[in-house]
């Protein structure tokens, strides 16, 4: 007799999702060879998501929807799924991300998040060594779905230009990782501007931050250390905070001055001229 795995919905998105895809293809008559062949993928592939054994993807989740008739359901429910799969100290502040309204964050090591490639994304996590790095990986890109919203936050970013220079998963992939981020130059709903190593000494030498507004709630700021990230309503240090942002704002590049730094540094490190696809000719 083969022993099927029980679940409690209740434990974790993952489990719902994997409680509900089975009693979904169940209701449907299918098997699990045949929800895989509709689907495209491997009945194997069914059972491990539905025993929790494999995170599914958006595209799953949307194929599935498809197939079941199930309105949007799995598609609405990996968000959470992949959310949970975020290190449960960074879930609240991913949480509060999602909602808020504006976005302000000066970031001095790495490009924001928000604005990764997923392949710049992925060589950043794999440094941490972790043992889900395809779920952390479809965890970020799917908290960019924010940017995506109909009224997306407002977000306002200043990268250090060390930030350009660092080569995070090699050329190739920082020079994909430049392209988007001057792709961005003409969203509606993002500035971003490049604090040039020309400004010297700083108000944020003392590292990166995140301050995100909302319309009904307190303003948050959000610091990472080495292991854990930390939010605070604290008035004294959202004011401290907005203060320190606007100086970072005030002595970065314009808008369209860091659009040409980035193209200078793109071309001149990870040799390709923007707009051309083209690798200069020496």
């Amino acid at each position: 007799m083969v022993h099927i795995r029980q679940l409690d919905p209740t434990a974790s998105p993952l489990d719902y999702f994997g409680f509900e895809l089975r009693r979904k293809r169940e209701e449907a008559g299918l098997t699990l060879k045949q929800l895989g062949a509709i689907l495209f993928c491997s009945g194997s592939l069914i059972g491990q998501i539905e025993t929790t054994l494999k995170v599914p993807t958006r595209d799953f989740a949307e194929r599935l929807d498809a197939a079941l008739m199930t309105d949007g359901m799995f598609s609405r429910l990996v968000g959470l799924v992949l959310r949970s799969q975020l290190p449960t100290w960074f879930q609240p502040y991913a949480d509060m991300e999602s909602k808020a309204t504006y976005i302000s964050t000066y970031q001095c090591q790495v490009v924001y998040g928000l604005l990764q490639t997923k392949d710049y994304a992925r060589a950043l996590l794999a440094t941490g060594q972790p043992d889900n790095l395809d779920e952390l990986v479809a965890a970020r890109m799917e908290r960019q779905r924010i940017l995506q919203r109909e009224q997306p936050p407002l977000t306002l970013v200043v990268l250090d230009e060390a930030v350009l220079h660092r080569p995070i998963g090699g050329r190739k992939v920082m020079r994909q990782q430049l392209l988007h981020l001057l792709s961005l130059k003409n969203e509606r709903w993002i500035r971003l501007q490049v604090l040039p190593f020309g400004v010297g000494e700083h108000v944020s030498l003392a590292g990166s931050f995140n301050v995100l507004r909302f319309d009904s709630d307190p303003d948050i700021v959000y610091t990472e250390d080495l292991i854990s990230g930390h939010m605070t309503a604290n008035p004294e240090t959202i004011r401290e905070a907005t203060l320190r942002y606007a100086g970072l704002q005030g002595a970065a590049l314009s808008v369209e001055d860091s659009a040409e730094l980035i193209k200078r540094v793109l071309e001149e490190r990870y040799g390709q001229h923007p707009g051309t696809g083209q690798r200069p000719v020496a």
